[in-house]
C-alpha cells in the first residue's frame, strides 16, 4: 500500500510495532493528500469568507451528511484557521492523529508534538452536528489554558467555547454547556451529571426540595433545568490518568448526615489518639498486601481498658475495634505532603499520578475521615450518599469517546476491553534523539539523594537547564534544602505551588535553570529550550525515583527531547525504595535495605528487580480496576432488576 506522506514518515509508520496499528494508520494517511488539495483555495479566502465557509460545511452536517465525508474540508478548515490565528499550521501526523481520534482512538503522541493543538480536528468536526462536544483534561488550570489557547480557532470557524471550572454557579455552568465546544476535567462533567439526574428524578416526583435538602441548596426555583446536554461526544486529554488512574474513584454527591454519623467523629478523634498504643506482631498484624490491620486478641483486650470518653459508651466493640484498626493503618500509609496536604484547616488528596491537588475528593470507607482525625482537623462525617458514579461508567456513557496522551500503550488492551478504543501511536513530526544514561542504584535513600545533588552541579556547571523529578512534595522539598545547603539556585513546583506553575515551566528550559517538580511537570506542561541550549545538550531529566507505574515515569522522560531537540535522562534507585516494599513485599524489602545498610556488593545487578516490582504493582493496580468494573457491571444490573435508578439509588 503506497501512503503519500512527506519524507521520513513511511518508515516511521513502519517501525511501529503491530499489524492491526499500521493498516490503519496507512488507510487513514491516505486522507491527507484530500485534506492539502483543499488548502491553497482556503488560503485566498478572507476571513469572513474562511467563516463562511465553515458554516456551509455545519449545514451540511446537519442536514445528515456523514461526518466522515465532511472530514478532509473539516480538517483543512481547522489547519488554515490554526495558520492564521496563531500562526500554528497543523502538521501531517497532527492531522493523522485527529483522524484516529475521530475512529475512536486513544492516540499516543509523544511529548512537545502538540495534542492540545491535534484535538482542535475531532472537536470541530464532531461539533459540527450541533451536539455539543466535550474535552476532559486533568485540572482547571489546563482546561482554562487550552480553551483560551485554542479559542481563536474555533471562534474563527463560528463556533462557540465553553470552560467549567469548580466554583462556577449554575447558571454559568448551563451556558457554557449550551457553547458548541466545552473544555473542563471530567471531575466536574461527571458532578454535574450526577446533579442534572437528582434534579431529573425531582421533577418527576415532584419533591420540589428534595434536591435542595440533599444538596443543602434549599429553596431553589421551581422551573430550574439541568445543565448539560446529552453525552455525544468526549474527548479525555491523558486520557491514561482520567480512563485508568482515576476509574477507581467514584464520583459521590453526599446526602445529609444523620445524628449516628455524627457521633462517628467521637471514634475517629479517639482511635487517632490511641493509634501509637499498639504494637505491630503484639496488638494487631498487618498485611501489606491488602494494606490492612488486624487486632490480635491482646490488641482486643487493650481496646477494652483503654479510658474512653463517654460517647463511646453507646458504640458495639466490634464497631471500636474498627475504628482502632483503620487508624493504625492510616498512621502506617497516609503521610503528609505525600498523600495529601492540610490547607486552611482541610485535608486535601494530592493525586499521586499527577501530582496535583485533587479539589473535592475524599477517600473512601472513613479513611479520609481517619486522616482527618490524625491530623487534628475538623472531621467531615462520612454521609450517605445521595448519587455516585465512576469515572468508567460516565465516559462509556458517551456514544463517541477518543482520547490522546504520551503513554498509553503499557494499557492498550485495558483500553480496548473497557472502553472499546484502539491505541495508536503517531509518529513523531521529527526522529526522537533523546538519550538515556546508565541507572544509578544505591543502597539507600541518603546516598542516593547526595549522589542526585552532585549530578545537579555538575550538569548546572555546564549552563544546561535540569528538570528533577520526585514521587511526593516531601521528597521535593528535602531535595530542595539539600541543593540550597550546596549553593545551587533552583525553583521548586508541586501542590504548594500552584499559582507559580506557569512561570516555573515557562522558565525550566532556559540556560542554568534548575527546576525540582513533583508529577506535576509529567503532563500538561511543555518545556522549550532557551537560545543556544540545544549546542548545550538540550534539558537533562533526573529522574530521583521510580513511580508505581512506568507511564508515570516516562511522562517525566518526556519532558525533554520534544520536537526533535537533544536531550538526556538518568533514573536514580535505592534498595530502600518504597516500589520494593509494595512489589516484593516487606521480607524481600527488608534483606534488600539490609543489603543496602551494608555497603557491600555492586548494586546495579538489581536493576531488573525494581522493573519487576513496579510490574507487580502495576498488575495489582489492574486488578483492582477490573474487580472495581465486575462490581458497578452486577449492581447496575442488580438495581435496574429492582427498578432502580444506578446512579442515585447507591449503597452508601
Amino acid at each position: 500500500m503506497t501512503i503519500e506522506l512527506p519524507s521520513g514518515y513511511q518508515s516511521r509508520i513502519a517501525a511501529l510495532p503491530g499489524g492491526p496499528v499500521k493498516v490503519r494508520l496507512a488507510h487513514w494517511a491516505q486522507t491527507l493528500p484530500k485534506i492539502a488539495a483543499f488548502e491553497p483555495k482556503l488560503m485566498e479566502l478572507t476571513d469572513q469568507e474562511l467563516k463562511k465557509r465553515s458554516l456551509s460545511v455545519r449545514y451540511r452536517a446537519r442536514s445528515g451528511e456523514p461526518l466522515s465525508k465532511l472530514l478532509p474540508e473539516a480538517f483543512a478548515l481547522v489547519r488554515e484557521a490554526g495558520r492564521r490565528k496563531l500562526n500554528m499550521r497543523h502538521f501531517d501526523v497532527q492531522l493523522l492523529g485527529g483522524i484516529a481520534m475521530f475512529y475512536r482512538s486513544i492516540v499516543e503522541m509523544r511529548t512537545g508534538e502538540g495534542k492540545t493543538l491535534t484535538a482542535t480536528l475531532p472537536m470541530y468536526l464532531n461539533a459540527l452536528d450541533g451536539k455539543g462536544c466535550h474535552l476532559a483534561t486533568v485540572n482547571d488550570y489546563l482546561a482554562r489554558r487550552d480553551a483560551e489557547w485554542m479559542r481563536p480557532i474555533y471562534e474563527a470557524l463560528g463556533l462557540t467555547v465553553g470552560v467549567i471550572e469548580t466554583q462556577m454557579p449554575q447558571n454559568q455552568r448551563r451556558k457554557e454547556y449550551a457553547c458548541d465546544v466545552v473544555y473542563g476535567t471530567a471531575k466536574e462533567f461527571g458532578f454535574d451529571f450526577l446533579r442534572d439526574r437528582l434534579l431529573l428524578r425531582r421533577a418527576r416526583e415532584g419533591q420540589g426540595d428534595l434536591l435542595g435538602s440533599m444538596l443543602g441548596h434549599a429553596g431553589r426555583v421551581k422551573d430550574e433545568k439541568p445543565v448539560q446536554r446529552e453525552a455525544h461526544f468526549a474527548l479525555v486529554d491523558e486520557a491514561d490518568s482520567i480512563l485508568i488512574d482515576e476509574a477507581r474513584t467514584p464520583l459521590i454527591i453526599s446526602a445529609l448526615p444523620t445524628e449516628e454519623e455524627k457521633m462517628e467523629v467521637e471514634c475517629y478523634r479517639w482511635s487517632a489518639k490511641m493509634a501509637d498504643e499498639f504494637v505491630e506482631d503484639e496488638d494487631y498484624e498487618y498485611d501489606h498486601d491488602k494494606r490492612k490491620a488486624e487486632l490480635t486478641r491482646a490488641g482486643r483486650q487493650k481496646v477494652r481498658t483503654l479510658p474512653k470518653p463517654q460517647a463511646l459508651d453507646t458504640v458495639g466493640m466490634v464497631n471500636i475495634y474498627e475504628y482502632v484498626e483503620r487508624a493504625i493503618m492510616v498512621a502506617r500509609e497516609y503521610t503528609l505532603d505525600r498523600q495529601y496536604v492540610v490547607r486552611d484547616g482541610e485535608i486535601v488528596i494530592v493525586d499521586e499520578f499527577t501530582g496535583r491537588l485533587g479539589e473535592g475528593r475524599k477517600w473512601r470507607e472513613g479513611i479520609h475521615q481517619a486522616v482527618e482525625a490524625m491530623q487534628g482537623v475538623k472531621v467531615t462525617v462520612a454521609t450517605g450518599q445521595a448519587a455516585r458514579i465512576t469515572v468508567q461508567d460516565f465516559f462509556l456513557r458517551y456514544k463517541k469517546l477518543a482520547g490522546m496522551t504520551g503513554t498509553a500503550r503499557s494499557s492498550r488492551r485495558e483500553l480496548a476491553k473497557i472502553y472499546k478504543c484502539h491505541v495508536i501511536p503517531v509518529p513523531t513530526n521529527r526522529p526522537v534523539i533523546r538519550r538515556q544514561l546508565a541507572t544509578r542504584i544505591f543502597g539507600d535513600e541518603l546516598a542516593r539523594w547526595q549522589a542526585v545533588v552532585d549530578e545537579v552541579a555538575e550538569v548546572h556547571a555546564e549552563g544546561r537547564p535540569i528538570l528533577i523529578g520526585t514521587r511526593s512534595i516531601d521528597k521535593s522539598e528535602l531535595l530542595s534544602k539539600m541543593l540550597h545547603q550546596r549553593g545551587i539556585e533552583h525553583q521548586v513546583l508541586n501542590a504548594h505551588r500552584i499559582a507559580e506553575e506557569a512561570d516555573i515551566i515557562a522558565a525550566a528550559g532556559r540556560a542554568g535553570k534548575v527546576t525540582v517538580s513533583t508529577n506535576m511537570a509529567g503532563r500538561g506542561t511543555d518545556i522549550k529550550l532557551g537560545e543556544g541550549i540545544d549546542e548545550l545538550g538540550g534539558l537533562h531529566v533526573i529522574c530521583t525515583e521510580m513511580h508505581d507505574s512506568r507511564r508515570i515515569d516516562l511522562q517525566l522522560i518526556g519532558r525533554c527531547g520534544r520536537q526533535g531537540d537533544p536531550g538526556t535522562y538518568r533514573q536514580y534507585l535505592a534498595l530502600d525504595d518504597d516500589l520494593l516494599e509494595s512489589g516484593l513485599g516487606p521480607k524481600k524489602a527488608k534483606k534488600l535495605k539490609a543489603l543496602g545498610e551494608s555497603g557491600n556488593g555492586d548494586f546495579r545487578k538489581f536493576d531488573r528487580l525494581f522493573r519487576s516490582a513496579q510490574r507487580k504493582v502495576e498488575r495489582r493496580h489492574f486488578r483492582d480496576r477490573k474487580a472495581l468494573m465486575h462490581f458497578e457491571k452486577e449492581r447496575k444490573k442488580m438495581q435496574r432488576q429492582m427498578g432502580q435508578d444506578p446512579y442515585l439509588d447507591t449503597p452508601g
